[in-house]
């Protein structure tokens, strides 16, 4: 009886360990799916398109060689004069080297990323945050150098 119990007990819970992962792997694709876009989006000089992944907030925080930027369109500023031409940005790619849930909500991502260029290639690392809001999955804080 005691066996049986906790076969079914295990039975009860395995759909719940099933649902989790399932929804991780949806997350998961949504997310990585936002980065795709921004790939796309960079690699066609369209800044303000790479931004749509970001969350358009003062409250965003960048992380790099230059310090600490907060907010959306301070971001963008930032963007705008350190890759001021098509030549400057090039052909950007992710290599995605692990996605983590981080709470309720939340994933962190670390990766890397190459940037081909007439400017000169450049490449770095990263580590982002991103965060459910309103339906869509953003970034709200990144950390990237090179």
């Amino acid at each position: 009886m005691v066996k049986q119990l906790g076969i079914l007990f295990i039975l009860l819970l395995l759909p719940l360990g099933i649902n989790a992962q399932t929804q991780f792997e949806k997350d998961k694709e949504a997310i990585l799916k936002v980065m795709a876009d921004q790939q796309d989006a960079w690699s066609n000089y369209d800044l303000e398109g790479f931004m749509a992944g970001y969350w358009k907030s003062d409250e965003l925080k960048f992380f790099g060689a230059g310090g600490l930027i907060k907010g959306w369109q301070a971001t963008l500023d930032r963007y705008k004069k350190s890759y001021p031409t098509p030549d400057d940005t090039g052909k950007l790619r992710f290599e995605i080297v692990d996605v983590s849930g981080a709470g309720e909500g939340s994933y962190t991502v670390m990766g890397k990323y190459f940037l081909e260029r007439n400017a000169g290639n450049a490449n770095g690392v990263f580590m982002i945050i991103f965060k459910k809001i309103d339906g869509e999955w953003k970034i709200i804080a990144d950390m990237s150098c090179g």
